[in-house]
């Protein structure tokens, strides 16, 4: 660095003279530890962007809409009239540098927890998960707002497609209005211009009409086809003693490019700004030199011959900038209800317009990269010979070029075919099975079954009990509903005296189990269960109010919950709690096992499972689906080979999407989405993982 230059980049010299000399006293402040002080102040800290989510227990399943309305306000924010999330929330939001969502194409919670030990960076990394239900064909077309099942209106310059938001896909679809109107085959820019009864019916005004004598014509008279140009007109008007005058004009053409957008002094004494509609208000307009005229003028010479005008209720406008122009597009009427009622225009904006649509017309290029491509009807084509290192070098140059991004990233057809799956699906669930079961003994032969039921019940909710009577002395095998459940069982019972007897306690040696203590280590390093613990031991009769009594005198506890079981929706016997700090679930494991060596029932330790994966492991239990079928025996040994390779793949995508995140900006909201499966073959569920990047705040990986 120069001599004398700010160290917070300021090019102003320290000393303040030409020569960069030091001011008279300047020398004395600095032995007092005050010098090298910015002439302009401490350089100010950025604000830092920050997401939380209720995603602790059962609200854990996130719907595709919400998705969407996720994405909708960080892309787009307040200022574009999309609102905070519902089940989450973005603090400082204009400060996100971006957004991306990178897309596993027809990978699911399967996928995410069959490889777990796989996916080593998505796991450490994002700090809240959820579920998604199944998705449907046309994923990425929900996911931002395109509904490509109805398009009653296509521009020839700028093609406006109606969401599935906005028009109900029911049986009843041919009674809709816009349907019984303009048909349901996609339809020319003239389609939906203003007949000249329409124009009259609507107060338009027109050559002849009573008041327009003075308004100004555009001359706009040349012959409309489908290709001619488009424009966006919209005015802010306030209140003056002469009636509503203009005070701001915009005019865009179809690419959303702003042509005009100029402030406007009424001619008459203002009474009213309407401040809170238009944004104007009396210091804003007090510079403003431009007058109607001025504008009438500038928009005659802007506007071609043919030149065809859209806006909502465009009639006020008109009448406002005291304009005849024939050829309209009135989307108060395109969208009008039964009985003509009409829909107001932010409605309208939420509803027809995905939020891309709305990211170019305010001049930002969203990103899309992957295989599957979208046509202009929002369909999905397959490019399959672009490979996921090829998206991911692309990803890597255009991503900090663009303020939205969706990158899919997929696998090949073999990978992801019903018979794998369905054997992947089976593995998984034997895996689960053995990681809930549990083998304790030997007892003597008149043991108390009750007596060991009672004791191993106190680590958490059992599914099933029986005796081994194979063994030369009796052995209990026991399968839980919760994974800290059996840990607790094989950590606290190992050794002990239970119904009289010294006994060993330990899972099933299997092949599948042989790597249960890395994965047990793991899954107590997530991220997501940072802070939470299990406690089990309760008394079923207690409700949420009486546990958060009890567990008060825990430091920093900020969320409890008490699972319930998904059929009778009893109360189980256990419950999980969540603390602000991880020091903090550290210190409550202390108090609670200390209660525990004075004669408490209660037993605790990490959480394993968030609540997401619990509930995915009851359904995967208790729902056998589809997928098991002849070809699951046929193949064996080749789906075997299928699979490993799957795991190589699945390992190297990890590390592309490592690489990916490292290189985004700070404050960049990141979404990783399995979208699941929902086929003839069976169905799975979705799972989300998301976070906003901040290099300070976790470097684990």
């Amino acid at each position: 660095m120069a001599k004398g230059v700010c160290v917070n980049g300021c090019k102003r010299p320290r000393g303040g003279g030409e020569d960069g000399e030091e001011p008279r006293g300047a020398r004395k402040k600095r032995r007092l530890g005050d010098g090298g002080v910015c002439p302009h102040g401490p350089k100010p800290k950025e604000k830092s962007s920050r997401l939380s989510a209720a995603l602790f227990g059962e609200d854990c399943e996130i719907s595709h809409d919400q998705m969407y309305e996720l994405l909708k306000y960080a892309a787009l924010g307040k200022c574009h009239n999309a609102t905070q999330p519902s089940w989450c929330h973005i603090y400082h939001q204009s400060h996100l540098a971006g957004v991306v969502v990178i897309v596993l194409h027809e990978m699911s919670q399967l996928h995410f927890y069959k490889f777990y030990l796989q996916f080593k960076h998505l796991r450490k990394v994002f700090r809240h998960r959820f579920t998604l239900p199944p998705s449907s064909a046309n994923f990425l077309a929900n996911l931002y707002g395109e509904g490509a099942n109805l398009n009653p209106q296509n521009t020839a310059q700028g093609s406006t497609s109606t969401s599935s938001r906005c028009i109900p896909n029911s049986s009843n679809l041919q009674w809709d209005p816009i349907i019984q109107k303009y048909g349901e085959e996609k339809q020319g820019l003239t389609s939906y211009t203003l007949t000249l009864e329409e124009l009259k019916k609507n107060d338009y005004p027109m050559k002849g009409s009573p008041g327009c004598e003075d308004y100004m014509h555009t001359e706009c008279d040349q012959q409309r086809t489908d290709s001619s140009p488009l424009f966006g007109l919209d005015c802010e008007m306030c209140l003056t003693a002469k009636g509503n005058e203009v005070t701001h004009v915009s005019l865009v053409d179809a690419q959303g490019r702003c042509l005009l957008n100029e402030l406007v002094k009424p001619e008459s004494r203002i009474v009213n700004y309407r401040t809170r509609f238009s944004g104007i208000t009396r210091k804003i307009l007090l510079p403003v030199k431009t007058k109607l005229a001025d504008i009438q003028t500038r928009l005659k010479k802007m506007l071609p011959r043919d030149a065809v005008l859209v806006g909502h209720s465009l009639n006020a406008d008109l009448q406002a900038l005291q304009m005849i122009h024939p050829s309209v597009i009135d989307t108060s009427l395109l969208f009008a209800r039964n009985e003509g009622r009409r829909f107001k225009l932010k409605f309208l904006a939420k509803a027809v317009l995905g939020f891309l649509d709305c990211l170019q017309m305010t001049g930002q290029k969203p990103l899309l990269l992957g295989r599957q491509e979208l046509d202009s009807s929002g369909l999905c084509q397959s490019n399959l010979s672009t490979s996921n290192k090829q998206i991911l070098q692309r990803a890597l140059k255009d991503v900090p070029l663009s303020t939205f991004s969706i990158i899919q990233f997929s696998l090949d057809p073999e990978y992801v075919a019903p018979h794998l799956l369905a054997g992947i699906c089976e593995k998984v669930k034997v895996k689960l099975t053995d990681m809930l079961t549990i083998y304790a003994g030997p007892f003597d032969e008149s043991f108390c079954l009750k007596s060991v039921k009672k004791e191993f019940g106190r680590c958490g909710p059992i599914r099933s009990l029986t005796v081994v009577t194979e063994t030369y002395q009796p052995y209990v095998c026991i399968q839980y509903e919760m994974l800290e459940a059996a840990q607790l069982a094989v950590e606290n019972l190992n050794g002990a005296e239970v119904a009289g007897c010294c006994i060993k306690v330990q899972r099933p040696v299997t092949g599948t189990m042989l790597d249960c203590d890395v994965l047990i280590k793991e899954l107590e390093l997530d991220i997501e269960n940072e802070g939470v613990i299990y406690v089990a031991g309760l008394k079923k009769s207690l409700t949420e109010t009486d546990l958060q009594e009890e567990f008060s005198q825990l430091k920093d506890l900020e969320a409890l919950f008490l699972p319930r079981d998904l059929q009778s929706g009893k109360h189980r016997n256990c419950c999980f709690l969540k603390f602000q700090k991880s020091e903090s679930a550290v210190d409550a494991l202390g108090v609670i096992n200390g209660w525990a060596m004075r004669g408490s029932r209660l037993r605790s330790r990490k959480a394993l499972a968030p609540g997401h994966l619990w509930r995915w492991i009851w359904q995967m239990d208790h729902h056998n689906g589809k997928q098991r079928g002849d070809s699951l025996c046929e193949k064996k040994e080749q789906q075997s080979d299928l699979e490993q390779e799957l795991r190589k793949k699945l390992k190297k995508l990890d590390q592309h999407i490592w690489k990916l995140y490292r290189s985004l900006q700070n404050n960049t909201l990141c979404v990783v989405l399995f979208p699941g499966v929902n086929s003839m073959h069976g169905s799975q569920s979705g799972l989300g993982l998301m976070g906003i990047k901040d290099d300070g705040e976790r470097s684990a990986c």
